[in-house]
């Protein structure tokens, strides 16, 4: 079980660091920025603009994430090419 966990955390580094990027941005967005009167559903607490942030970072982060690929698809392409 702990394997598969480790193993998931390697596959997924890229987007868990996002999170956590966002995490800290959305807070500190708050912290900041804000919303003084309330009314801002999202930076009106600090809780749901660290959400929003962790989300957005998570989104942004994985789009930087490579593709796998298996040997197999990688020949059939290469022999397409040739």
């Amino acid at each position: 079980m702990k394997q598969k966990i480790v193993l998931w955390v390697k596959k997924n580094r890229l987007t868990l660091i996002g999170v956590c990027v966002g995490v800290v941005g959305g807070f500190l967005y708050w912290k900041f920025v804000g919303c003084a009167s309330g009314q801002c559903p999202i930076t009106s607490s600090p809780v749901n603009s660290s959400l929003y942030g962790a989300l957005m970072g998570g989104l942004l982060f994985s789009m930087f994430k490579r593709k796998e690929t298996n040997g197999k698809d990688e020949q059939e392409t290469n022999s397409i090419k040739n």
